[in-house]
């Protein structure tokens, strides 16, 4: 169940940097209402891996004197998310029955 609530993480994560470009603080504030208590030793790595993964970019910018890291989904990154809301929409289908 642990493996299924970190896809679910990951999904929720992809999902957020498609929809703007959010940075660490939005992410957590997303995935806090939405049930997942992320710390940012949990967070940061997430992210980095994704980033690794070619799914996720991100970019710097200062806002009020402090860096702010934004992040969005590339292509490869839209399309993973696609490809796992079908197996999501399959699954809950089966599971529904």
């Amino acid at each position: 169940m642990k493996d299924f609530r970190n896809g679910a993480l990951r999904l929720r994560v992809l999902h957020l940097a498609t929809s703007g470009e959010p940075h660490g603080a939005v992410f957590t504030e997303h995935l806090a209402s939405a049930g997942h208590k992320v710390s940012p030793g949990t967070l940061y790595p997430l992210l980095h891996r994704l980033q690794e993964a070619g799914l996720l970019k991100s970019r710097s910018e200062v806002v009020e004197g402090k860096r702010v890291v934004r992040y969005r989904t590339t292509k490869r990154g839209r399309k993973s998310l696609a490809d796992c809301r079908a197996v999501l929409t399959e699954l809950a289908d089966d599971v529904a029955d």
